[in-house]
């Protein structure tokens, strides 16, 4: 801005051309971003931390505002609101009703995400998409890598994996994003059911042979939003907390936390749980490509799961 002295002594204030410019250049180049699934866990942490956004434009879907397994009205959407990247954190993830609910389960994790891909790609935008470490079947004993041959053995890893092919397809400029044990202040997960059971029972069973990462969704959020920071590097990435743990160390350091006392806490072998999908025994994520390409810290899993139930305690 700069001051012009009149020559009747009063001052008067101007927006120089170049700060008008590079204004008109910083709205004119906003990307419109879209986020389906916005209420679920990673949605609804997405939305928090863009609150005050102000270099890019987003959009928050759920199914009440688009139907993503609706072709038709998926190109119209983003056609209409002009999008520029698609972040679809909207999955079916209830992996044991996946097993006799396959037919919605491929709808929602396999055709949808290459309708969301293949519209935006026909805008030249590019795509994020969150998978699972259920792509692999959990038989590994080395921290999965992103080149690791997959082999799921859950209709929901199934679906999803067919949904990662489908928007490398059709969108090149794509991120695929393979997280695991996924937990927030949002939703329902095993961190808010644990404290609830904790203090409800005497006793509670929890298997202590099923090994991976927990992942605060605050911080998978925060990765994804420098990956638009510092723009599409297309191909798959892994991402979890740092460090190692079981269900059943997960559950005691939940309870040590969030001061949940006069329970007794027991292990169990994974076959004193029945359930109808199969669970990885082994999950561990390797993030050394996504830390090293994008030039992110990731927190330790400890660390994460005190800061969520801090936040959990506040509300």
């Amino acid at each position: 801005m700069c001051e012009v002295l009149w020559p009747d002594g009063s001052r008067h204030f101007f927006v120089t051309v170049e700060k008008i410019f590079c204004f008109l250049t910083r709205i004119f180049e906003m990307n419109n971003v879209l986020v389906t699934g916005c209420n679920g866990q990673l949605g609804s942490e997405l939305r928090l931390l863009t609150e005050k956004e102000s270099t890019r434009n987003f959009i928050f879907a759920d199914i009440d505002s688009l139907d993503i397994t609706d072709s038709v009205a998926v190109k119209r959407f983003i056609e209409e609101n002009s999008i520029d990247i698609v972040v679809n954190c909207a999955a079916f993830t209830a992996v044991d009703k996946a097993e006799s609910s396959e037919e919605a389960c491929i709808r929602i994790n396999a055709e949808a995400p290459g309708y969301l891909a293949e519209a935006v790609a026909g805008r030249g935008g590019s795509m994020i998409h969150v998978s699972t470490d259920y792509v692999f079947d959990g038989s590994g004993c080395l921290p999965y890598k992103e080149d690791d041959e997959t082999c799921p053995a859950t209709v929901y890893g199934r679906t999803k994996l067919m949904g990662e092919k489908n928007v490398m397809e059709k969108c090149a400029s794509s991120v695929i994003i393979r997280t695991a044990w996924l937990y927030s202040s949002f939703g329902n997960n095993f961190v808010k059911t644990m404290i609830r059971l904790g203090r409800e029972r005497k006793e509670l069973g929890v298997v202590f042979d099923q090994i991976g990462t927990p992942t605060y969704a605050r911080d998978l959020a925060k990765a994804i939003i420098a990956i638009l920071n510092k723009g599409i590097v297309p191909g798959v990435y892994h991402y979890s907390n740092e460090g190692v743990t079981s269900w059943y160390d997960f559950a005691k350091n939940i309870h040590r936390i969030a001061g949940v006392e006069g329970v007794n806490l027991k292990p169990l072998h994974t076959y004193e749980y029945p359930v109808p999908a199969k669970r990885p025994y082994y999950s561990v994520l390797d993030k050394t490509k996504i830390k090293q390409t994008y030039s992110i810290e990731i927190p330790y899993w400890m660390d994460s799961l005190e800061e969520c139930i801090a936040v959990l305690s506040l509300s």
